[in-house]
């Protein structure tokens, strides 16, 4: 049973080093966007049900400009079942794709795995993100993974303002409470990434001078299901970590057992 709730209050992330990607639950495209540390440009769509795409005759697939990303963003893309898209600089390189390059990427939106990296030169992008009921399972290619670190410490600030009785949707820069986790914090937690983990947002302890976000290390799933039950049974026992927030320094730390 798919809890939206459930997915507001936990983070899943498994990184795959070799492969170049990180399998994530709990962090749907609307936050992709608003915490990435550089601004999406044009989006190329590979599977969606979204009705405001231009359309690139050369390869017959919709695409979004930076300029309506916020059409996108606010379209309730976890409800389109299969959210697939590769960013791109200009239209000029979409029509430069070749025959093969338009086929490993309908074949990357329909297995969610590329043939080979799927980073390429003529669209120079930095992500392709392959997403089922988004949010639920994400599995995102990152050309470099400091933007996975930005993006997730500024993901975890935001959700916290969210559920610990904070006011802004999504974490909307403007409105948030608490500074980003830093991506050397993050980054202190980078061999338990690799062997997946939880950051429990629902379970956070708040104190009168801290906020400690538990981390648990639960392993690799492909099956949100499972991750979802296995996490259950782990959070009983002492957590692998801890993000830990300090309300008079206003400053994060991280600390790992």
């Amino acid at each position: 049973m798919k809890s939206n709730k459930q997915t507001k209050d936990i983070i899943y992330v498994h990184k795959n080093i070799d492969r170049q990607y990180v399998v994530s639950y709990g962090i749907n495209f609307q936050e992709f966007a608003l915490n990435n540390p550089q601004p999406l440009r044009n989006l190329l769509l590979i599977k969606h049900q979204y009705e405001h795409g231009a359309f690139n005759i050369h390869t017959h697939l919709e695409y979004v400009e930076q300029e309506d990303m916020n059409k996108i963003i606010n379209d309730g893309v976890g409800s389109y079942g299969d959210f697939c898209w590769i960013d791109f600089d200009e239209e000029a390189g979409v029509n430069e794709l070749n025959g093969q390059e338009i086929a490993e990427l309908l074949y990357m939106g329909h297995l969610k795995q590329p043939l080979d990296a799927p980073f390429y030169s003529k669209l120079n992008n930095r992500y392709a993100y392959l997403s089922h009921d988004d949010g639920w399972f994400n599995k995102i290619y990152y050309r470099d993974f400091d933007d996975f670190y930005q993006l997730l410490g500024s993901t975890v600030a935001a959700k916290l303002g969210t559920v610990k009785g904070g006011k802004g949707l999504f974490g909307m820069k403007k409105e948030k409470q608490y500074p980003d986790v830093g991506s050397q914090i993050i980054t202190s937690f980078k061999e338990k990434i690799k062997e997946g983990m939880v950051i429990s947002i629902e379970k956070a302890i708040v104190s009168r001078g801290k906020i400690e976000i538990p981390i648990w290390v639960i392993g690799d799933y492909f099956n949100m299901d499972e991750m979802i039950e296995d996490y259950q049974q782990f959070s009983k026992s002492p957590a692998n970590g801890l993000l830990v927030y300090d309300r008079k320094t206003k400053s994060w730390n991280s600390s790992i057992r």
